[in-house]
């Protein structure tokens, strides 16, 4: 994430969320968090016409999902007033991650309306288990809604395990959170099982682009 993405961040943080951050946050956040790091999955618009007239480009076996979603750091060059069907390119979502002293933990993950269901979360949790990876962190943790059960179903694919409770923690509504964690992403066995999803992944949603 960069600070011309953050306009097309707040369109998702404002479809996502009942309270959102201003956007002086993420600019804090970008210069001057040096333990964060942010991703925006980012969607071309030449691919997205290309899914909706059921066309792919030669080769691709994936017309439908994902199609060629980029994933990873990507510059926005489109103004937001531009409507998002005619962006050249455009955020479908992204992730945050802070690599802590003993921890990477994941601060939010959120996805644009109309990419849903469409494999755009599940990539964002690939890139920040691979961030917290490439940064050498065994633990991986996070909270999540106790209802969220589409989410809870996705973060224990990938090994997290509810380890405790946070009561009331969302201020919207009070609803408690799960504290989820996973503690080997840095192991053999591990790197197995990741591969193998991530590999699952772009088999059942298509390739994608990644620029870390």
């Amino acid at each position: 994430m960069t600070l011309d993405d953050i306009a097309q961040v707040m369109e998702v943080e404002q479809q996502s969320f009942p309270t959102i951050w201003p956007p002086t946050a993420f600019k804090r956040e970008i210069r001057h968090n040096r333990l964060a790091r942010y991703l925006v999955a980012v969607q071309r618009r030449q691919d997205a016409e290309e899914s909706r007239n059921g066309a792919s480009p030669e080769g691709d076996p994936h017309p439908s999902g994902l199609g060629r979603l980029v994933g990873g750091l990507r510059h926005i060059l489109d103004g937001d007033e531009t409507p998002p069907e005619e962006r050249n390119e455009l955020v479908v979502g992204f992730v945050g991650v802070w690599l802590l002293i003993d921890e990477a933990h994941i601060v939010t993950i959120a996805v644009r309306d109309g990419h849903r269901r469409r494999g755009v979360g599940e990539l964002l949790l690939i890139a920040a288990i691979e961030t917290a990876r490439l940064a050498g962190h065994e633990v991986v943790t996070l909270e999540c809604r106790v209802s969220n059960a589409g989410a809870l179903r996705l973060y224990e694919k990938y090994g997290f395990r509810r380890v405790d409770i946070r009561p009331r923690y969302y201020s919207d509504d009070n609803e408690d959170a799960y504290v989820l964690s996973v503690s080997d992403v840095g192991t053999a066995s591990y790197e197995r099982r990741f591969e193998r999803l991530r590999n699952e992944h772009r088999q059942r949603c298509g390739e994608y682009a990644r620029e870390l």
